[in-house]
């Protein structure tokens, strides 16, 4: 029991709170990790089984430093039978135990987001649609947000809000591809990873043996990242912690960032009303920022109504203010930050110590130009994974053929990889037959002398020679153990030999990365056998585990020191020594998609997370000209610069002098912004800068003072079409109108945003 003795009070308390609902709010770099880790071994401390505590986390990392932390603080035995892992991999793992029960074999396929895009391309080619205006990316992502929502292809059809939506996209045929989609992954006996989570809940719903089972299992039950989860993750949650309802949610909603992959903040918002008797602790001390940091990412966060009120603090040095700069243009930008981190290795700070964070992928461009022309070394974190390479998805599309016989897209990968002269027109043939027998497209090559098929006997036989090839690996795969059998594989298909013969780069890159994942399945097996006394594991589990590992899992190829290069979203988790927060300007950060105030809240939350992921040093900057679209365009300061306290924001001139890069544009010296003088304010108000910039106070006047808007206009929106406007008003500073839409009805919409047309 030493270990709580490591503990604040408040961290002390939330550990040993045991019985009933709490919510434990964790401010950035309070230590929340420690509580829920802490939380865990405290339990089995305390008697509970670990068989009876369910730990759910957001990464596999997440889940493997836990687990780790937790064998330190109890006997690892005691942790044995622990089920702590990602919603997907537990219900993963729940599924294939139960899998009869929905129809599908415990050996169904996990469909990563490209095999479900490429189902879906060729779905849409089946029932001859414009491929241009059916995407794959707009429709997948359209049938996740379904699932995540727990609608099926029946109920979406009949679903108002969707319809609407696909009218507006002139996508009438969604509900049909949906239908269709959900057909041929059952056929395939395949599952997304959005199913993953539907089918439990369709599990847990619809047999009330198996939920009771589950709920006796896990008597605790402990999330992470609670404000990250979906209504398909809270029904999970709420129905296994069933009826005891010891339940522990830990998060943070100023943290919370991900509403475009579902995540609802209402979920972390309304805990307590969901549950009564919730105990409320609030971890507020910062322990991995300074004072100056913690305070302006405070007054930052404060101007957001949609929150749990905390105060969080820091007890280390006062530390710099935030440095704010401003730049003529996103060129200059680029380089005066590359001429500061110049600067800063020269005084001995490591490039490791250093990230640089922008709200979009696009902005890394003009960095990455200079980094590479002053020579610093950079990284881009969330670049293409290991596991998503074309010749390791080839292989891996080996072995998911070989275990589940029934996944179509993993047999129409591999079918002519190594080539075998197996056309486009072929498959075509084969897909068709199936469909129109209603086979698996497996089953159809028992037929290849049919009439209907009209395939020449040279195909025939290339065929026959890769459906027994198969069939041979099939055969082996319950008596290789995982290595044994992908080493086979790959050498007796061919895959081995073709990229060794390939002598390029390219090629020989090819030959190393088919070694490195043989060498992973081989980590895997002994790691499995030395750690877990596991004698035998199939290629199976192997699967299973690859399946689910997440873009944070990846691990860098080299560890030479390099500065990070990433998306605010991706650095969330993450700290940094020091930090530059990049493009902080209007229609940039906050995003110019931003049409209400909870979307605008969700953008002061983006910033808030990458202030807080700096320990030392934060620099702020923006530029007042940006190349976009193939044109200059001008911009204005964020209004979120406007937000944070002047007290804890120095500004600074920019380092490099103003160089004419775009003809015919001269500069002059840049003038540091100034957020106390720069947007007036309004005194003895709680919103005092939350302004709209250029917002005049005629209400009627949008962004610039360009038009004036009045009730009655007839007016144009990109989204939803035409309409009339019914009211225009401000709340907290923010200019707003209402608008009754022909289509979509009545919506409220920020002026600034709305970007409308008059008719």
């Amino acid at each position: 029991m030493n270990y709580l003795s490591e503990l604040n009070d408040t961290q002390r308390e939330a550990v040993q709170y045991k019985n009933g609902p709490q919510l434990v709010i964790a401010g950035a770099g309070s230590g929340k990790t420690r509580v829920l880790t802490y939380k865990i071994a405290y339990l089995i401390q305390q008697g509970i089984s670990s068989g009876n505590i369910l730990a759910l986390t957001f990464t596999n990392k997440a889940a493997r430093e836990m687990r780790e932390r937790i064998m330190q603080l109890v006997d690892p035995k005691q942790t044995r039978y622990l089920t702590m892992g990602t919603f997907h991999s537990v219900c993963a793992r729940i599924l294939r135990q139960e899998a009869e029960r929905l129809g599908f074999t415990s050996k169904f396929t996990i469909y990563d987001t490209g095999d479900s895009k490429s189902l879906i391309k060729r779905i849409v080619k089946e029932k001859e649609l414009d491929d241009k205006l059916y995407k794959s990316s707009v429709i997948l992502n359209r049938i996740s947000d379904a699932k995540n929502h727990l609608i099926d292809p029946i109920a979406y059809a009949n679903n108002r809000h969707y319809i609407q939506l696909d009218k507006m996209n002139r996508l009438y045929e969604i509900p049909s591809i949906y239908a269709a989609y959900q057909q041929q992954l059952r056929q395939s006996n395949a599952m997304d990873f959005d199913d993953l989570l539907m089918n439990m809940n369709i599990l847990l719903q619809q047999n009330n043996e198996v939920r009771q089972k589950y709920q006796e299992i896990f008597q605790y039950v402990l999330v992470d990242e609670y404000q990250d989860t979906n209504y398909s993750q809270y029904l999970i949650v709420k129905t296994l912690a069933e009826p005891q309802n010891n339940i522990c949610v830990v998060g943070d909603d100023a943290q919370a960032i991900y509403s475009f992959r579902g995540a609802n903040i209402q979920n972390i918002l309304k805990f307590q009303q969901g549950y009564a008797n919730a105990q409320l602790f609030k971890l507020e001390r910062n322990y991995r920022s300074t004072q100056s940091i913690v305070n302006a990412a405070n007054s930052l966060i404060a101007h957001n109504v949609g929150q749990i009120h905390k105060q969080v603090y820091s007890e280390k040095e006062q530390g710099q203010p935030l440095q704010l700069t401003a730049y003529p243009t996103d060129l200059e930008e680029s380089a005066g930050v590359a001429k500061r981190i110049a600067m800063l290795h020269k005084n001995k700070r490591s490039y490791e110590d250093i990230a640089v964070l922008y709200r979009t992928n696009a902005q890394s461009r003009t960095l990455e130009n200079e980094f590479r022309k002053v020579g610093i070394p950079y990284r881009i974190y969330g670049g293409t994974s290991f596991y998503q390479r074309k010749e390791i998805k080839d292989a891996i599309a080996y072995f998911r053929l070989i275990i589940n016989p029934y996944d179509a897209e993993a047999l129409l990968r591999i079918i002519n990889f190594p080539a075998r002269g197996i056309g486009n027109t072929t498959l075509k043939k084969l897909n068709e037959f199936a469909y129109t027998r209603q086979i698996h497209l497996i089953d159809v090559f028992n037929h290849l002398n049919d009439q209907q098929l009209n395939i020449t006997s040279r195909t025939i036989n290339q065929l026959n020679t890769f459906y027994q090839l198969i069939q041979s690996f099939v055969e082996l795969s319950d008596t290789l153990d995982a290595y044994q059998f992908a080493e086979h594989v790959l050498k007796t298909s061919g895959v081995m030999t073709t990229a060794a013969m390939d002598l390029t780069p390219e090629g020989i890159d090819r030959m190393q990365n088919l070694q490195e994942l043989l060498n992973g399945i081989q980590q895997f097996v002994t790691k499995r056998k030395e750690e877990d006394g596991i004698d035998f594991t199939p290629i199976t589990d192997f699967l299973s585990e690859v399946s689910l590992l997440t873009d944070q899992d990846e691990k860098l190829d080299d560890h030479t020191p390099r500065i990070t290069l990433m998306t605010v979203h991706a650095a969330k988790g993450l700290e940094f020594p020091i930090t530059f927060i990049v493009g902080l300007e209007e229609n940039l950060f906050p995003s110019p998609y931003c049409e209400s105030e909870s979307e605008l809240e969700e953008e002061r939350r983006l910033l808030y997370v990458a202030i807080t992921r700096s320990k030392e040093l934060c620099h702020l900057t923006y530029s007042k000209q940006r190349f976009k679209n193939g044109s200059i365009s001008y911009s204005s300061p964020s209004r979120f610069i406007n937000d944070i306290n002047p007290q804890f924001v120095q500004n600074t001139v920019s380092v490099n002098p103003p160089i004419n890069r775009w003809s015919n544009f001269s500069w002059g010296e840049p003038k540091p912004f100034n957020p106390s003088t720069q947007t007036p304010k309004t005194p003895s108000t709680a919103t005092t800068h939350r302004n709209l910039t250029k917002v005049t106070n005629n209400i009627g006047m949008s962004v610039g003072g360009e038009q004036k808007w009045n009730v009655g206009d007839r007016v144009f929106h990109k989204v939803f079409k035409e309409g009339t406007v019914q009211k225009i008003y401000s709340t907290n500073d923010s200019a707003k109108i209402d608008i009754n839409f022909d289509e979509v009805g009545s919506k409220t919409l920020l002026l600034a945003f709305a970007k409308l047309e008059k008719r």
